[in-house]
């Protein structure tokens, strides 16, 4: 007679390796050409043909960033702006004051930035950036700032008090994404096992064992996140990542994601799709492309 905790054992086991597989087919593939029409109004740019590593959405001035393989748009322009240098960014994040910018990749035609580009910081909203640490050694593939300092992934996970100097942290998980608030200590990480969190910047983990299985999260303030799977189905948390509602779902592969409370506290859930940027601002509920009025 077949073991019920063996079968289930087995079952988890294949759910995962395809939730992996999905993930990095994910992250990995470059985006199915031209992305189309996207955003006007607010985000009134065209969406740039290369694959998108990041989106961050100002809370201050609306301004929306795309990190790509090309380097970074501002698609609050009409066209979209290339800002700076063409860099592959393949981390990207915000820092505690506004403009400031933390990324992670491999240089681009023209760069002379050392491959890999280690950690950059920019403080003029992506305009110019500085090099900080680990140049030639890291390529950050995930990396998100804290209250305590900078995450990053690059093969290790890595922690930082000034973006300068690195402590190696034990992990038994491979992050896909790395979500923390700026003036928060909780940062996530999805992983195809599941919700890792931590609340000490990073220093110790635990599984988020009711969550489900996320690719993409982002946190508006330190205590309200946003998660979508793999099939664009999307998820909220009121309480930094430790429980999770089901909301709606992303009609479209999604490739980045972010949530922002501006000055009316209201909450918007971003999300850089294949056919462009989507908005939701009723929780995650319903998306409408944002050249909607």
């Amino acid at each position: 007679m077949p073991n019920p905790s063996r079968s289930r054992v087995r079952a988890i086991a294949i759910l995962a390796a395809g939730a992996g597989l999905i993930f990095a087919l994910s992250a990995c593939s470059p985006s199915p050409g031209a992305a189309g029409p996207a955003p006007a109004g607010n985000a009134g740019g065209t969406m740039p043909d290369a694959h998108i590593h990041g989106l961050s959405v100002s809370s201050e001035t609306g301004q929306v960033l795309l990190a790509t393989h090309d380097g970074l748009f501002d698609m609050s322009k009409k066209p979209a702006a290339k800002l700076g240098p063409t860099n592959d960014l393949m981390g990207f994040t915000g820092g505690t004051d506004h403009g400031v910018l933390y990324a992670s990749g491999h240089p681009g035609e023209g760069s002379d930035l050392s491959n890999p580009i280690g950690l950059i910081r920019s403080t003029d909203a992506g305009k110019t950036w500085e090099q900080l640490s680990r140049q030639g050694e890291s390529d950050f593939h995930a990396l998100t700032a804290t209250k305590s300092g900078i995450i990053g992934f690059d093969g290790a996970l890595r922690t930082s008090t000034d973006g300068t100097t690195w402590s190696t942290v034990p992990a038994d998980f491979v992050p896909t994404v790395l979500a923390g608030n700026p003036t928060s200590d909780t940062v996530l990480a999805t992983t195809p096992q599941g919700i890792r969190r931590s609340t000490d910047g990073g220093q110790t983990w635990t599984t988020v064992d009711s969550g489900p299985v996320i690719q993409f999260a982002a946190f508006a303030t330190p205590a309200e996140a946003v998660g979508v799977e793999p099939d664009g189905t999307v998820h909220s948390s009121g309480d930094a990542g430790a429980t999770w509602t089901r909301k709606g779902k992303i009609q479209d592969t999604v490739q980045a994601v972010a949530a922002v409370k501006g000055p009316e506290a209201t909450l918007s859930i971003w999300a850089a799709t294949a056919s462009g940027l989507v908005v939701s601002t009723d929780g995650g509920v319903t998306f409408r492309p944002v050249d909607a009025s």
